[in-house]
């Protein structure tokens, strides 16, 4: 039956970029393997880590040297890590963390086909990588999922007790819950974070935009709810799926979560404090209802890939910092509305033909859960 429900998941909820954004080549005098047409920098690391499951995933590891913590981060859908290359190095710049970026099975240059088992065995291989090769321990090890991503990343979460913490961007509460309101897991369903978050033991960090049109921002709010120990949310107010990047709330309340789990982790580790201070510290920083602006004018922030928008009503600007020169020439580098138009009417072709190939899967498997209904109604 296993194979059955990973057959069905892999038919309606992977679609890997095609062709792959991007190339591994082995440079000839040192041997390195390099992530084509990106340039060589000293503190990326591009690795193929074999898998429980007889696969190799492609993986990047950003080394920043005041780090603390380590993200390891697991990517949305129709994209690979050529595709987040650039917000990697700087998701890892602005929050000083290290950062392991991995494509799962069948995307980008992972060998394999995409399904719910072999992403838990890429995430599985990082981890591994992450502790053997780079010596990082559980309790500095941060899993950030994105979309699809919140799937392996729950996976894992729910198995590691002493995480510093778990981020969720734009999670699903499960693979049918996206398309259809049922009330209860069924076996072919896949990704069930609902039933798996109550088992996470570490501060998690929901964030969502409230205009999402792919995943509604109700399955954040309710994986929220089921949290055990809740931070702050972070429900962006006409966010959508695929641009909460782009708005200034994102970086500023990234970094005061990894600040906040950083100074509590420091704590715990160097100083003993009442139970009274720690129920005070942990309740302090919840709140039910959070709900910040839309994106204003951004004036020290960051860049993001074009692919992100497919928001019409909004058109935040975006800024392009690699470089991280002074603020003074920030406005040279903002990127015209016509690219990020273009951008947007090529992710929304995408969601378009995405959305008529989950609703042709996905009808064999309401008329299962039909079925089943009315055979516990006779």
């Amino acid at each position: 039956m296993g194979g059955v429900t990973s057959s069905m998941a892999a038919k309606f909820a992977f679609f890997p970029p095609n062709p792959p954004s991007y190339k591994l080549i082995t440079e000839g005098a040192t041997g390195l393997l390099l992530l084509d047409p990106f340039p060589h920098r000293e503190n990326v690391d591009v690795l193929r880590l074999p898998t429980r499951r007889g696969t190799e995933t492609v993986a990047v590891y950003v080394r920043h040297p005041m780090a603390t913590s380590t993200l390891l981060y697991s990517h949305g859908n129709a994209t690979d890590i050529g595709q987040m290359y650039e917000l990697f190095i700087e998701l890892s710049i602005h929050l000083r963390v290290n950062l392991m970026g991995y494509d799962y099975s069948g995307y980008g240059q992972s060998s394999g086909k995409p399904s719910e088992q072999n992403t838990y065995a890429d995430i599985e291989a990082a981890y591994k990588c992450l502790e053997e090769n780079y010596g990082a321990k559980q309790e500095d090890i941060i899993l950030y999922g994105q979309s699809v991503g919140s799937g392996p990343t729950l996976d894992l979460a729910a198995r590691l007790p002493k995480l510093r913490a778990v981020v969720l961007h734009s999670p699903i509460l499960s693979g049918l819950r996206v398309m259809y309101p049922v009330k209860r897991s069924y076996w072919f369903d896949i990704y069930k974070n609902i039933d798996k978050i109550p088992s996470v033991r570490c501060p998690v960090l929901v964030v969502h935009g409230t205009a999402d049109e792919v995943v509604d921002c109700s399955h954040g709010k309710q994986l929220w709810q089921l949290c055990q120990e809740k931070y702050e949310p972070l429900w962006i107010k006409g966010g959508n799926h695929c641009d909460l990047e782009l708005f200034p709330a994102y970086l500023r309340h990234l970094k005061k979560f990894i600040s906040s789990v950083e100074k509590s982790h420091s704590r715990r580790h160097n100083a003993p404090t009442s139970s009274a201070d720690r129920h005070h510290e942990r309740y302090s920083r919840w709140s039910t209802d959070q709900c910040l602006d839309a994106p204003r004018k951004s004036t020290g922030y960051w860049r993001e890939r074009p692919r992100t928008s497919i928001d019409r009503s909004e058109k935040p600007r975006i800024i392009q910092d690699y470089s991280l020169k002074s603020q003074n020439n920030l406005d040279k580098s903002r990127m015209s509305f016509d690219q990020i138009e273009r951008s947007r009417r090529s992710v929304e072709l995408c969601h378009e033909k995405s959305r008529r190939s989950i609703d042709q899967q996905l009808e064999k498997a309401r008329k299962s859960v039909d079925w089943l209904d009315r055979i516990r109604a006779g």
